[in-house]
C-alpha cells in the first residue's frame, strides 16, 4: 500500500491513465535500453548531490544505487493500474473479511498474544485492529514471500522518480527517506525490498510514514518491519495512537434505519441518532449514549448501515478509503470473535464461501477460462473468466462468483 504524507496513503487510489510521457519512457526501455541505461545513470549521478544536501552520506549513496543501473519497467506498467477500489462494495469485502482471513488473524492472535499483550498496553490500539491491517496490507506477511510483489526499493523509487511525471516527487522524496532508513542501520541493502512504489514490510509503510512512525518493539536496537512481527505491529499502532486512536472504543456500529425518513449529515451523539429512530443492528444498546459518531450508507438504506466513531477515521489514516477502514473493522471484529454483519450486500446473486470461490476458480481453470493462482479472491481475472464460461454456456454474462454459476461448473 502507499502511503501519504499527511494520511498515511501517499498516492490516490485512483485509475490513472499512462501519459504520452510514461509511454515514450515504456516504449524507449523495450527499444533502446542502452540509450535509456545512460540517460538514468546520468540522473542517478546528478541526484546524488540532492540527495546529500537532504541529509545522506555519499558513501550510503553510493552502496544504495551500487548495480542499479536501468530503470524497472514493471514499476512503470505496476504505477498505470493502481488499485482502485472499483470492485462493488460486497466484493471488496468479500475478498479480505471471509473465513480464510479470519481463522489465520485468530491463529495469528495466539501465536504472538504475548506481543500483541504488550503493544495494547503500550500504545491502547486494539489487538484485533492490528490483526486486520496486518492480513489487509501483507496478508499477514505472506506477500513478503513473493517475488512478483516485493521488488528492490532503491530501484523502484528511483523509476519513479525518472521515469514516472505524475510520481517524480514522491519518488524523489521516498528514495532519500529509503536511503536515510539504510543509514540508521534498522535494515540492510541487501533487504531493503518493498512494492513496487516502496511500501515497506509486514504493515507496509512507505519510507517516510517509516520514519515517523517505525518502533523497536521487540528491543533489539533496530525497527525491523520486515523481519520482526513485533516491530511491525507495534509500528501499526504507534500510527494509529499518535493520530488519536480512542482505547477501548469501537470503529463503529451496524445500525437499522427506520423506514421513509431522511437524515442529517454530520455527526451526532448516540443518542441524538437514536430519537431520529435509528437501532443497532443486533438489537443490543448502545454502550456510549453522549459518543458522536456519522451516519455511513455505503449501499443503499437496504443494505449494512453504520454510525462511524472516532476510530474509523483514525483508521482511515493508515488509508484514506472508507472501504478499507470499514474492511478493517469488520475484520478485526471477526478475529475477536464477533458476529459478521446482520444484513447482507445488496448482491444480485447468492455468495458463496471462500472455499467454493476456491473450487470455481479449480473449474474454471480445469476447462480452460482461468489462468490465474487459485486463492479464492475474484478480481478482474476471475470475473473475466466467469464471464466467458457464462457466455459460452447461454447464462447471464454478469462476472459474479455466484451459487448459480458454480452449480453449473460442478455439473460440467
Amino acid at each position: 500500500m502507499l502511503r501519504f504524507p499527511f494520511t498515511v496513503k501517499e498516492v490516490s487510489k485512483s485509475k490513472i491513465a499512462l501519459s504520452g510521457a510514461m509511454l515514450a519512457i515504456l516504449m524507449g526501455l523495450s527499444t533502446a535500453p542502452a540509450s535509456a541505461d545512460a540517460k538514468f545513470r546520468q540522473w542517478v549521478a546528478s541526484f546524488r548531490t540532492t540527495a546529500i544536501q537532504n541529509g545522506v552520506n555519499a558513501r550510503v549513496y553510493d552502496q544504495a544505487f551500487a548495480g542499479v543501473n536501468a530503470p524497472d519497467p514493471e514499476v512503470l506498467r505496476k504505477a498505470r493500474y493502481q488499485p482502485e477500489f472499483v470492485d462493488p462494495i460486497w466484493n471488496y469485502i468479500d475478498n479480505r473479511v471471509n473465513e480464510q482471513s479470519v481463522a489465520t488473524g485468530q491463529a495469528m492472535a495466539r501465536k504472538w498474544g504475548p506481543w500483541l499483550q504488550r503493544i495494547e498496553q503500550r500504545f491502547g490500539v486494539d489487538r484485533n485492529v492490528l490483526l486486520a491491517i496486518w492480513s489487509m496490507e501483507s496478508n499477514y506477511g505472506e506477500i513478503l514471500k513473493r517475488d512478483d510483489v516485493m521488488m528492490d526499493t532503491i530501484r523502484s523509487l528511483a523509476t519513479l522518480a525518472y521515469a514516472d511525471p505524475k510520481r517524480a516527487k514522491f519518488g524523489r522524496t521516498q528514495l532519500i527517506a529509503a536511503m536515510k532508513i539504510l543509514q540508521t542501520g534498522d535494515i540492510d541493502r541487501k533487504h531493503l525490498s518493498g512494492s513496487w512504489a516502496g511500501a515497506l514490510g509486514h504493515t507496509q509503510f512507505i519510507p517516510t510514514s517509516y520514519q515517523a512512525y517505525a518502533v523497536d518493539m521487540d528491543g533489539n536496537g533496530k525497527r525491523d518491519i520486515w523481519n520482526s512481527v513485533p516491530d511491525a505491529l507495534g509500528t501499526a499502532a504507534s500510527l494509529l495512537a499518535r493520530n488519536g486512536w480512542q482505547s477501548g472504543q469501537t470503529w463503529g456500529y451496524e445500525v437499522i434505519l427506520p423506514a421513509g425518513r431522511k437524515f442529517p449529515s454530520g455527526s451526532l451523539t448516540v443518542a441524538e441518532w437514536e430519537k431520529l429512530g435509528l437501532k443497532r443492528a443486533n438489537g443490543r444498546p448502545f454502550p456510549r449514549p453522549n459518543e458522536k459518531v456519522t451516519l455511513r450508507v455505503l449501499d443503499g438504506r437496504e443494505g449494512p448501515v453504520f454510525l462511524m466513531a472516532k476510530n474509523f477515521s483514525v483508521i482511515k489514516r493508515y488509508n484514506n478509503a472508507d472501504k478499507y477502514a470499514l474492511a478493517v473493522g469488520l475484520l478485526a471484529d471477526r478475529i475477536g470473535g464477533y458476529q459478521g454483519l446482520v444484513r447482507d450486500w445488496n448482491r444480485p446473486f447468492t455468495p458463496i464461501t471462500m472455499n467454493e470461490r476456491e473450487e470455481l476458480q479449480n473449474h474454471l481453470k480445469a476447462l480452460g477460462y482461468y489462468d490465474g493462482k487459485i486463492d479464492g479472491k475474484i478480481g478482474s481475472g476471475s470475473r473475466a473468466a466467469i464471464e466467458a464460461f457464462q457466455r459460452r454456456n447461454g447464462l447471464s454474462a454478469d462476472g459474479h462468483p455466484s451459487k448459480e454459476v458454480l452449480n453449473v461448473l460442478r455439473r460440467r
